[in-house]
């Protein structure tokens, strides 16, 4: 049933990879993003609360616990760009689960603060951490897709 569409890869609509990439690489995240703030909280003193996460009047510039909140998500970013590069491998949807993850993430934040977040901060370090991870991811996975493929007709010898 795969069928070949121009490209060097195979494509097949399977909802169910999508399904688990967009899982595995929420559960990646939400993982990374509590560890980090763990380890710089514990650092400083900060206790650890869910509320680093998902309360978006965390997010303040002018204190010190509001900046290790927001270093995470920036660190974070990056972790999700290479989580995107090794579970999707693919340049044309770093986009799209880069938005996903983050669209999933406001739907939590909305839930969990029980109305819709209304900070500038917020939403300009969402949209700031979603350019990067999409960037970086789409740098990541370009840099695997230009790979030179080694065309030997002799055997092959390194193995």
């Amino acid at each position: 049933m795969k069928k070949l569409s121009g490209s060097f890869r195979y494509s097949q609509w399977d909802p169910w990879l999508i399904i688990f990439q967009i899982v595995s690489i929420q559960c990646i995240l939400y993982v990374s993003l509590g560890l980090i703030l763990a380890v710089l909280g514990s650092l400083v003193g900060e206790p650890n609360t869910l509320d680093h996460i998902f309360e978006y009047h965390e997010l303040q510039i002018r204190d010190f616990g509001g900046r290790i909140v927001i270093s995470s998500f920036v660190l974070n970013s990056l972790i999700g760009a290479v989580a995107i590069w090794y579970i999707v491998e693919r340049t044309k949807q770093c986009m799209d689960f880069s938005c996903t993850w983050h669209f999933i993430h406001l739907i939590v934040c909305w839930f969990y603060n029980e109305h819709f977040p209304t900070t500038f901060s917020w939403w300009a370090l969402n949209v700031a951490c979603a350019t990067l991870m999409c960037v970086c991811g789409e740098f990541l996975c370009l840099r695997t897709e230009l790979a030179a493929i080694p065309l030997s007709l002799g055997p092959k010898t390194d193995l």
